[in-house]
């Protein structure tokens, strides 16, 4: 994982707006240096190549959410309490920083590079390590189904907020999150809390 000089997170935000406004073909180091009032040159100091922009903006996505799930649970919380954390402080991140959906969710992406790909495979790592002890946890204390191995409800879970996250962005950020994801947050613990 890497951290940003301020001057790279700023290249990096930028380049999320133009992902955001224009898509993987609009991110060029042209549009990028346009977006930012500076040379191609001095685009080129901080990073080589559009590639490393985008791998800088997913490892910075990766090391915030380690960050804020290791710092938003605790363990006094029960494994119900975690599990709204986690989603909540991630609706609430996302809400904030849009940009960053758009890097996940971009069409295109997924075809840029396998170091690209490997980059988003980090972020689903990091959900997955912090995710994971909750479910278990929720499992081994009669509070979340044990009729669903736990791999299976995690890829569930993961799925069902994927989605919500894909709908957003392709509503153009137009609802509410926070309230939207507050419902789906309640009805997949009503499908996978113990009766």
């Amino acid at each position: 994982m890497i951290k940003l000089k301020d001057r790279q997170l700023e290249i990096v935000e930028a380049a999320g707006k133009i992902l955001t406004a224009s898509g993987v073909g609009g991110l060029t180091i042209k549009n990028l240096a346009k977006e930012m009032k500076f040379s191609e040159s001095a685009i080129y100091r901080h990073f080589t190549s559009k590639e490393e922009i985008i791998i800088a903006l997913l490892e910075y996505l990766a090391l915030s959410m380690d960050e804020r799930y290791t710092n938003a649970i605790s363990n006094e919380q029960s494994p119900e309490e975690k599990f709204k954390t986690l989603f909540q402080n991630q609706f609430s991140f996302f809400e904030k920083n849009p940009h960053f959906v758009v890097a996940v969710f971009s069409d295109g992406l997924m075809d840029e590079s396998q170091r690209i790909n490997e980059t988003i495979l980090k972020i689903m790592s990091v959900k997955m390590k912090h995710l994971m002890p909750v479910i278990i946890e929720g499992q081994q204390k009669g509070i979340f189904t044990s009729a669903i191995a736990t791999h299976e409800l995690m890829q569930i879970v993961m799925g069902t907020f994927r989605l919500q996250m894909y709908k957003w962005r392709l509503a153009n950020f137009e609802f509410d999150l926070s309230t939207v994801g507050e419902d789906t947050i309640q009805s997949v613990l009503t499908l996978v809390k113990v009766k």
